[in-house]
């Protein structure tokens, strides 16, 4: 009983250790659009179904004097790294802790635009890439 007790009171004392340790991941992580994917995927002479199975629904469509469609897609994507690094002792019932972090963010934008003909299938394709 006595050994039951000590085993109960160290596993509630390393709790808040080890709970501070991990730090879920709940961002969702969906397919991305890439330059790399527009280069591999879109193909001159493809349907117009094809394209949307490739890259999904366009941001804007338009069309020009001859009835020829043309697909924008325009895409923009933030990059948040975080880097962290602290020491802290733990008792029981005392806790002390020192932290430091770094937080640095970056843009992406990326732009395709695909150019279909009278048949609905592909044409020309272009895309622009840039980073702030």
């Amino acid at each position: 009983m006595k050994y039951k007790n000590i085993l109960l009171a160290l596993a509630f004392a390393t709790i808040p250790f080890i709970s501070s340790c991990s730090t879920p991941d709940y961002r969702l992580h969906e397919e991305q659009m890439t330059v790399a994917k527009a280069q591999t995927e879109i193909k001159i002479g493809m349907p117009s179904s094809a394209v949307v199975e490739a890259l999904g629904s366009p941001n804007m469509v338009t069309t020009d004097a001859e009835r020829r469609e043309t697909w924008v897609y325009d895409r923009v994507s933030t990059n948040i790294q975080s880097s962290s690094s602290g020491s802290g002792a733990w008792l029981l019932l005392f806790a002390t802790k020192n932290k430091q972090s770094q937080v640095s963010s970056n843009q992406r934008t990326l732009t395709i635009i695909v150019k279909f003909d009278q048949n609905g299938l592909v044409r020309d394709f272009a895309y622009r890439t840039s980073t702030f």
